[in-house]
């Protein structure tokens, strides 16, 4: 049996990421905890490069574009070099004159040159564009696949607002910075190749006098950046603790009001929020420093350019055209170079993004589905724990050894204390956790020997928190069903008593419910989630806690809609009010992992054991029946 994702998950293994859960099961992590790396820029750069070898054609393109827009822009400060001359050689010899028909030409072919580059730009921009939405497209797709192979235990040990942040302020960066970034890096590194091969063909001196100020660049460049790197991977993990904490007291809002606790998430807030801002402005007022530095770095070119420059005119050995051409080939070489610079801090942004969402498709996965699968040749029903042990935390045993058969029909209810184990039996059963020993057989198959998908789609489940979607309210009671008509779903609410609450709403089955199903009581939230289990008709009903949030009249209403359910079919019911699970086959009593009294209801009350305590101390009272 595979043992994959039993173990507790680490924090990935590159790049800034929640720490793993602390012990203590699942659903417990440590908000704000902060588990930062130093980042490796050089590979996760790589890394996202080959990630656009798909769109290879489109990046060939596009160089090719840009190569041809920057030999256009280079020729044309030669050519005004020679106009500049035709115009001074008639200057200096008057008997000879300006030749108009020279220069005119020569501002012609400037004028095309420069024409060119601008329309060879565009289309690169275009070819730019679609390159990295592409890219970003791609990654989408994967992250969202990603997402739905890993293990319930990765997020357990997430804050939602981190894994949030990752898939959409992470993502939504690094297409920003490719998009702003990519074009005009390839274009300026082009630049900066073209014009020095002008400067170098002109005047080798002054080309060479030119280059003295690159290592100088190269070096400040490289300084700023290394000292501003990681406030950018402190901006992007504050990023992502702050969308965590807002998420959970968005979502717990009410909770948070009720207990006066609004000063203390207000307080948490401004610690994340300060976190933020004090990262974000350290890595962009650092980053911000290359920029006039190096505009400082091309002025001092530009100095010691425009005085050799002058010396070697007045010696004779250039033109004047030739050395105004030098002169604007070198504002023109500083100008890439600073633009390389500049972008230092979208590069390091992207990259820190780039890193954090690396650090998600690393993340270990399920393990994968059995090849070749197998399936029960008729699902009856049957279900068997054979010796069974899991533990959500290595040194931490829950369940060991653990045996149970269940018949087909069979309604077997699982009670117990808080942390007993009854909850993540029944997610042993659906392989959301993979077992560490033992085996669970469904009709004599071993589950693990299944697909997922094939596995569940024998399950039907409705859990305590009622979960909905935005939508209408057909839409979620047919989320479990394929092809259901209008009419399957009304009966479906109507035998669950959906249907009395949803014809006082003004748009009936079609009110549109929001994400939380705010428009709906908590009550009829649950039995939203009871309809929809009741139309899809799994072979096998797992019911955790399913009427903990109605009524006592309308819980004797829904126990008895199950029970027309359960008909024929195996059902788990997970109870804490003993009086909903008095007519269950089967009563297993579980304490620590472990059964400690199974049997029926009038059985374990004689038994004046375990059972009879709970029930003793809840004082229940069975409503047998209602008007």
């Amino acid at each position: 049996m595979s043992t994959e994702t039993t173990e507790k998950e680490k924090a990935p293994a590159r790049g800034p990421g929640p720490s793993g859960a602390p012990a203590g099961g699942p659903g417990r992590f440590m908000a704000g905890a902060s588990t930062e790396k130093a980042l490796d820029f050089t590979g996760s750069a790589k890394r996202l490069m080959r990630r656009l070898k798909p769109q290879r054609n489109l990046l060939i393109g596009a160089m090719v574009l840009g190569v041809g827009s920057v030999v256009c822009s280079v020729i044309g400060p030669k050519l005004l070099g020679d106009a500049t001359d035709a115009i001074f050689d008639g200057v200096i010899d008057p008997a000879a004159g300006i030749d108009f028909g020279r220069v005119g030409n020569l501002v012609v072919q400037v004028l095309g040159v420069y024409l060119a580059a601008f329309v060879l730009a565009l289309f690169q921009g275009r070819l730019v564009a679609t390159l990295v939405q592409r890219a970003i497209f791609t990654l989408r797709e994967e992250t969202q696949a990603k997402l739905s192979r890993l293990p319930l235990s990765y997020f357990d040990q997430q804050p939602r607002g981190e894994v949030l942040s990752r898939v959409t302020n992470d993502i939504d960066n690094l297409q920003q910075s490719m998009q702003q970034t990519f074009s005009q890096l390839v274009t300026s590194l082009l630049t900066i190749v073209g014009v020095l091969a002008m400067m170098f063909w002109i005047s080798p001196l002054l080309a060479l006098i030119a280059l003295v100020t690159v290592p100088v660049s190269i070096a400040v460049t490289g300084l700023i950046g290394k000292r501003a790197q990681p406030n950018f991977v402190k901006q992007w993990g504050s990023t992502g603790r702050l969308n965590g904490h807002i998420e959970e007291m968005y979502t717990g809002h009410s909770l948070v009001t009720v207990f006066g606790r609004q000063d203390e998430a207000q307080r948490t807030f401004d610690e994340h929020n300060d976190a933020l801002f004090q990262a974000t402005f350290r890595s962009q007022f650092i980053s911000g420093l290359i920029q006039p530095s190096m505009m400082f770095i091309s002025n001092i070119n530009y100095v010691l350019v425009a005085v050799v420059g002058g010396v070697r005119v007045a010696n004779g050995h250039l033109s004047i055209g030739e050395v105004t051409a030098f002169i604007t080939y070198s504002r023109q070489f500083g100008q890439p170079l600073t633009q390389v610079a500049s972008m230092a801090n979208l590069l390091q942004s992207s990259i820190a993004s780039a890193e954090r969402i690396f650090a998600l498709l690393d993340a270990r996965e399920q393990a994968p589905d059995a090849s070749p699968a197998e399936h029960p040749e008729t699902v009856r029903g049957l279900v068997e724990f054979d010796d069974v042990s899991f533990r959500y935390v290595e040194d931490r045993p829950l369940i060991e050894n653990l045996s149970l058969r269940v018949e087909p029909g069979q309604t077997v209810a699982v009670v117990g204390p808080t942390g007993a184990g009854k909850t993540t039996l029944v997610n042993l059963l659906m392989r959301f956790y993979e077992l560490r020993g033992g085996q669970i057989r469904l009709d004599g198959v071993d589950t693990a020997r299944m697909t997922r998908d094939d596995l569940r789609e024998q399950f039907g489940m409705v859990l305590q928190d009622a979960w909905l979607f935005g939508g209408s309210i057909a839409d979620n009671i047919a989320y479990g069903a394929d092809e259901v008509t209008h009419d399957e779903i009304v009966a479906a609410a109507q035998a669950t008593h959906v249907d009395t609450f949803v014809r006082t709403l003004p748009d009936g089955y079609d009110t549109v419910l929001d994400d939380e199903g705010s428009d709906v009581s908590a009550g009829e939230r649950q039995l939203i989630t009871i309809a929809r289990a009741f139309l899809a008709r799994p072979q096998i009903l797992i019911l955790d806690e399913a009427t903990s949030s109605v009524d006592t009249r309308t819980e004797v209403l829904i126990q008895q809609a199950m029970g027309s359910l359960r008909q024929g079919r195996t059902s788990f019911v997970i109870a804490h009010r003993l009086s909903t699970i008095r007519d269950a086959d089967v009563i297993l009593v579980m304490e620590s992992g472990s059964i400690v009294e199974q049997g029926d209801h009038e059985t374990l009350l004689a038994a004046q054991g375990a059972y009879a305590r709970l029930y003793a101390a809840q004082f229940a009272q069975p409503v047998d029946s209602v008007d």
